[in-house]
């Protein structure tokens, strides 16, 4: 991984490309947290969430830091919307959906022998760059299992998770964070008490 993309800490814990992309703004107060701050920041995470081919330069990236916000924002308000079972604007997630359609090709796949679809990003624009984090989108607000988004119940956390375990029953963004830290808090008002 490129050196220079790697300046931040992404938390890829919410089992969903598009909320990932959503926490990449985290914490509250003096502990605020923005893993995108320039276009080497955001290309950082497409190539930690394996949307960016590894040691790719981009070359024609301009503007990407202020799609890739505009994105965040637009993606963490449908979210909300769709968690109260209310309408959102989708303006931005509709424009990336279509400026960044992918090339879909025939291609003969030599090592398996058989035709297959390839898709490619139609060019390097951000669109095109963002558009696999608005398609997952997409696919979680229509999915059937939009139920199981959740925020974490940590007091001082609002990253936002798929729980996809099977009791459907997790609370917390990461037991090894969040949820150690709220049981060893009720566990200290227990023997306060």
């Amino acid at each position: 991984m490129n050196p220079d993309r790697t300046s931040f800490h992404a938390l890829f814990l919410g089992d969903n490309l598009a909320l990932d992309f959503i926490n990449t703004e985290y914490g509250v107060d003096d502990r605020h947290q923005d893993c995108l701050t320039d276009e080497q920041s955001v290309e950082g995470w497409l190539e930690m969430a394996g949307l960016l081919p590894e040691g790719t330069v981009q070359t024609n990236a301009c503007g990407l830091l202020d799609s890739a916000l505009k994105l965040r924002e637009c993606l963490r308000v449908v979210v909300r919307a769709a968690m109260n079972g209310v309408p959102a604007d989708l303006g931005v997630i509709n424009q990336v959906l279509e400026e960044g359609r992918p090339a879909r090709v025939l291609a003969w796949d030599e090592e398996v022998r058989a035709y297959r679809v390839a898709v490619y990003p139609r060019d390097r624009s951000p669109a095109s760059l963002l558009a696999p984090v608005a398609e997952s989108l997409v696919g979680l607000v229509t999915g059937d299992k939009f139920q199981f988004v959740r925020q974490c119940e940590a007091q001082d956390c609002e990253l936002l998770f798929h729980d996809l375990t099977k009791s459907h029953r997790r609370r917390w963004c990461s037991m090894a964070t969040c949820g150690n830290r709220m049981k060893v808090a009720a566990f200290r008002s227990r023997k306060k008490s």
